[in-house]
């Protein structure tokens, strides 16, 4: 049976920490770390989520600047919100919340964001840096996912390590940062001929792609470190990851819980990105 990864505490300790190291820098510099969170439209899930972030800025000391924009908002408008706040000596941190609607250009809203403020870690310059292991922020979800392999004293290095999905927010930062830490990475995709056989093969394997269960017992190696980033609604409504969590326990050495495990170090995560810009900006 394996053991849980309890991602609620380890994002608790990065959170107290962050607090701690806001404190000082307020007392030392007079700056207060500050996050703008961007919401276009109503959607339901990205409200939660503005909501989250709203609190753990509260939690950690730091100031929280929501900015609203109706679905029928331009990207024009959008960009010049962007514009602003990167002018704004306040704000340290500046996300805006994805998906946008159809009418606005992902692409042309995250090259908007200044390099030094993007904490989310999506700017082509921060991924750049990324790619070369000389970086300021690192993506939110795979940063707090190598916490958590880290909590279970494994080194990755030399580990065969396969990432099940290939998107630029989780999939392939994860494999270059599992690879930074020398591991041999492997990344899986709706293409790739076996998957079962590749998961089969892993010593840490971490499952992106967000379709329920799609990870089975049969598909994971004894004594695997299993990481479950999906967040899915069974038929029953009930939310669930893309691991089947009950079966694949009793083959795991370690394992993430949905909900519980990955979700909570994403936003702790969030929180020291917006602290290291926060400490970038005092130098300058």
């Amino acid at each position: 049976m394996a053991n849980l990864i309890n991602g609620k505490e380890i994002a608790a300790n990065v959170r107290e920490k962050v607090r701690l190291e806001a404190l000082e820098l307020k007392n030392r510099t007079g700056i207060i770390p500050g996050l703008a969170v961007i919401l276009v439209g109503d959607d339901p899930a990205s409200k939660i989520y503005v909501n989250n972030k709203k609190k753990a800025c509260a939690e950690a000391g730091f100031n929280s600047f929501e900015h609203l924009l109706p679905a029928s908002a331009s990207q024009d408008e959008l960009i010049a919100l962007i514009d602003s706040l990167n002018a704004d000596p306040s704000v340290h941190g500046i996300l805006c919340q994805l998906p946008l609607p159809g009418h606005i250009d992902e692409r042309a809203v995250i090259n908007a964001i200044s390099p030094e403020k993007d904490v989310d870690a999506f700017h082509p310059v921060n991924v750049g840096k990324i790619m070369i292991g000389s970086y300021d922020f690192l993506p939110c979800t795979p940063a707090g996912i190598m916490e958590l392999i880290h909590s279970t004293g494994i080194s990755v290095s030399g580990k065969k390590c396969t990432v099940v999905g290939r998107s630029n927010i989780v999939g392939k930062p994860m494999a270059m940062l599992l690879l930074h830490e020398n591991g041999t990475v492997t990344v899986c995709h709706s293409k790739t001929a076996d998957l079962a056989a590749e998961c089969r093969s892993a010593d840490i394997l971490v499952a992106a792609v967000g379709k329920a269960k799609l990870i089975t017992a049969d598909m994971v190696k004894e004594g695997a470190i299993v990481i479950d980033v999906g967040t899915n609604r069974n038929s029953d409504g009930k939310l669930c990851g893309d691991v089947d969590f009950a079966e694949v326990e009793k083959k795991a050495s370690y394992i993430t819980p949905v909900p519980g495990g990955v979700g909570p170090m994403t936003i702790a995560t969030l929180m020291r990105n917006t602290l290291t810009a926060a400490e970038l900006a005092s130098k300058k």
